[in-house]
């Protein structure tokens, strides 16, 4: 399953960084960051939950970049 994410991200850096700590979350097989649109598309594991995955997301690019947002 896939969704996507209004987010609110200040560089492409960050970004990158958001994109790469959201692919290495658990229960996520692929994520995809979009400066531009400031959107994000998280493709989830069968079986996972994705309002709980996203929470570990948004725990994980937090970590990166402090002052993103993931509007879940």
């Amino acid at each position: 399953m896939k969704k996507t994410y209004r987010i609110e991200v200040d560089c492409v850096n960050c970004a990158n960084k958001m994109e790469e700590a959201a692919k290495k979350t658990s229960g996520v097989k692929g994520a995809i960051v979009n400066f531009m649109t400031q959107k994000m598309i998280v493709e989830f594991d069968d079986g996972r939950e994705p309002a709980t995955v996203m929470q570990s997301v948004l725990k994980n690019c937090k970590k990166v970049e402090d002052d993103c947002e993931i509007f879940l």
